[in-house]
């Protein structure tokens, strides 16, 4: 008899089965794992809705996690049961709940974007901050863009696959897309020495790879920010040129932003919080920046309408009248 693959292992082929992301993935294997080790390591097929309530409550009272994460904890473990085990859950909803704060995104005035992008070595760095800023882009969805997905003609961006697994078309900003035209002559020669070398092949989502087995080797299939090396695909054990580290692009923006003396906590989502702040300041309609974001509801947009014209900016001091 064939023996029955560990609890984990079931867990991360139900993962790949639901087409789930491999940062996904890595999160409620560690969640799971974490949960198990809490009890003893009690399997979970013992354990229950009351496990699960005091594990929740420990994470927040104990570890005092951020709502975020402690409802990335309990999705995992949901998963765990519904997928994996098939049991149904009971009631844990009494667990004490991490309270959920209300934090204003971090927003650079439009000089300060101008100063960080100035600073900025001429890089694949720059250019990918460059059109985060321009396009309103997450940096995942940058560097995991494909070379087909861009339309210089029609001046936008096809992005695919985001939150939700649901495609959206941003604007592709006119004052990159010479640059960018050059990025991509280096990075199609790079390509060609590939194919010439027999290393020429690209990650491919889902069941793309099975039903067009050679797309890995079209250019329009290509990355458009590719890794300068290859390496091991975790998942298949592929040996191919993956995209662009993310990690890069961040510990460069924060040397940046010490350089540029710019004394905010910087990341690279701040450039997509300024995209939409600025364009409702510009007058652009609500509604047309949910759509460029990809929200799915315009409350999460509506964030941005308390970015601009704060109170504490317009108001005068009583102070300042003495």
């Amino acid at each position: 008899m064939t023996q029955q693959p560990k609890l984990l292992d079931q867990l991360r082929y139900m993962i790949r089965l639901k087409h789930r992301r491999l940062a996904t993935e890595k999160a409620y294997v560690h969640w799971v794992k974490r949960y198990i080790l809490y009890h003893n390591k009690t399997h979970p097929k013992d354990m229950g809705a009351r496990e699960i309530q005091t594990f929740l409550t420990h994470l927040a009272v104990d570890r005092k996690v951020a709502a975020s994460t402690q409802n990335q904890a309990l999705n995992a473990i949901v998963f765990l049961y519904t997928h994996v085990l098939k049991i149904e859950l009971g009631d844990f909803s009494s667990a004490v709940r991490a309270k959920r704060s209300q934090y204003l995104p971090v927003v650079l005035t439009e000089g300060e974007v101008h100063l960080l992008l100035t600073c900025m070595p001429p890089t694949q760095h720059k250019l990918i901050s460059r059109m985060m800023y321009g396009s309103g882009m997450r940096l995942k969805e940058m560097v995991r863009l494909r070379v087909q997905d861009l339309d210089f003609i029609k001046g936008t961006i096809l992005v695919r696959n985001t939150k939700g697994h649901k495609d959206r078309i941003t604007v592709f900003p006119q004052s990159v897309q010479n640059d960018m035209r050059t990025h991509l002559k280096r990075v199609k020669a790079q390509f060609e020495q590939d194919l010439a070398d027999g290393f020429a092949d690209v990650y491919l989502p889902f069941a793309l790879a099975r039903k067009y087995p050679k797309a890995g080797k079209k250019w329009g299939w290509q990355y458009v920010f590719p890794a300068d090396h290859y390496s091991k695909d975790p998942r298949s054990s592929a040996r191919r040129r993956h995209h662009f580290n993310e990690r890069s692009v961040n510990n460069t923006l924060e040397r940046v932003v010490t350089l540029a003396g710019i004394h905010k906590k910087v990341t690279s989502h701040a450039f997509r919080h300024s995209f939409a702040t600025h364009l409702l300041e510009s007058g652009t309609d609500i509604r047309t920046v949910q759509e460029l974001l990809g929200h799915k509801n315009i409350e999460t947009t509506q964030i941005y309408l308390h970015c601009m014209n704060r109170p504490g900016e317009t108001v005068v001091s009583p102070l300042d009248r003495l």
